[in-house]
């Protein structure tokens, strides 16, 4: 074969090989980063660093369907919503802020956030002091205190205008609420202080705070989820002999249609420079309960994981109930949903329809 002809095939295969090297990592730039801030539904291990914390996933059988098969401080059988997500956008999951302060010396120069950060922890609310003190957990506003130390961290390390390009082109996702909405109905004081009206539109407003102190830091896309119908949980369904406690429903309700009306009105404060998609989750559920079979579902009630009247009067252990297939379940202990019901949750939030998902979803987002 004539060498010219040789040279000119493969200089055709390497530009060919170069052109679509590069188109596959500007793909995988449209979302360099995801910065993750809530509660146990999305938590990948924050509290198991928090001495005082009760609120731990450390022991059997929590992990038994990871690929470790193993406890991680994720409060599932498996991966979570913050590992599912990840998984759309093509990214490793971004690790546990405690355990990166924890390893490394927070002032050397070489530490770099750039790839993502979780700061969720289990038992967190909007407001602070959710949970009772021994049961520590990290509340929302101190999340937010510590991205402000790893935003100040990277300005010190990026270029101005390459650390905006790429906090602009990151996931700001935020999963919080539930836990201000079972604090509110397991206290007389918050109920005589305040009517359920009065203490969702506190959540929004504080909740809003939070979000504009992200924005102030460089955040421009955001994925918030809604709270679920948390009054469907196996541990709510012991206030109403197994069947939903509409009460907490209703104020699930109230608060997303307040959350929604608070990031549109944010949105145009802004001039419109934020990008956002609201995940329906409270439709979601409803569905997957409603249409139970249709998604595999054997059982809508029980945890698979527990002790007592639907396995939901303690918290899995390694002397719990465990039921033999976690995917027949929508519950996997009294409160937090299976892998595989977090899985459907998760292709909704990323490209649902209209129906649960608003103005975009999170394909839609990424896309921006």
């Amino acid at each position: 074969m004539d060498i010219s002809i040789v040279m000119i095939r493969n200089s055709f295969l390497l530009i060919s090989c170069f052109v679509f090297f590069s188109l596959g990592f500007l793909e995988a730039q449209k979302t360099p980063a995801i910065y993750v801030f809530g509660d146990s539904l999305v938590d990948v291990g924050n509290n198991n660093h928090l001495t005082l914390s009760l609120v731990k996933a450390i022991l059997p059988y929590y992990g038994i369907d990871f690929p470790t098969k193993k406890p991680t401080g994720r409060f599932s059988n498996g991966k979570n919503a913050a590992d599912l997500i990840a998984e759309k956008i093509g990214l490793a999951t971004s690790p546990p802020y405690l355990s990166l302060v924890s390893k490394i010396n927070f002032n050397k120069k070489n530490v770099s956030f750039l790839h993502g950060v979780n700061f969720a922890s289990g038992g967190a609310g909007i407001f602070n002091g959710t949970d009772p003190t021994i049961r520590q957990s990290i509340s929302l506003t101190k999340q937010v205190d510590y991205y402000s130390q790893v935003h100040e961290k990277l300005t010190q390390q990026t270029e101005a205008s390459t650390l905006q390009k790429h906090l602009s082109k990151s996931i700001f996702a935020i999963v919080i609420g539930s836990n201000d909405i079972f604090g509110y109905y397991n206290s007389m004081d918050l109920q005589k202080k305040n009517t359920p009206q009065q203490y969702v539109d506190s959540m929004t407003s504080s909740l809003k705070i939070q979000l504009q102190r992200l924005y102030n830091n460089g955040a421009r896309k955001f994925e918030i989820v809604g709270v679920g119908p948390i009054g469907c949980c196996p541990i709510s369904r012991l206030k109403n002999k197994t069947e939903c406690f509409s009460q907490t429903n209703l104020l699930s309700i109230k608060y997303n249609k307040g959350l929604q009306s608070m990031l549109k009105e944010w949105k145009l404060e802004n001039k419109d420079l934020i990008s956002y998609s609201y995940f329906d989750s409270f439709a979601a559920l409803q569905d997957i309960i409603q249409n139970s079979i249709s998604y595999g579902f054997k059982d809508v009630k029980d945890a698979c994981c527990g002790l007592g009247e639907l396995n939901a009067q303690f918290f899995c252990t390694p002397v719990s109930s465990l039921c033999a297939n976690r995917q027949d379940h929508i519950f996997w202990d009294p409160v937090h949903p299976t892998e595989a019901a977090m899985r459907i949750f998760v292709d909704r939030l990323y490209n649902g329809p209209s129906k649960y998902t608003f103005p975009i979803n999170m394909e839609q987002l990424v896309a921006i």
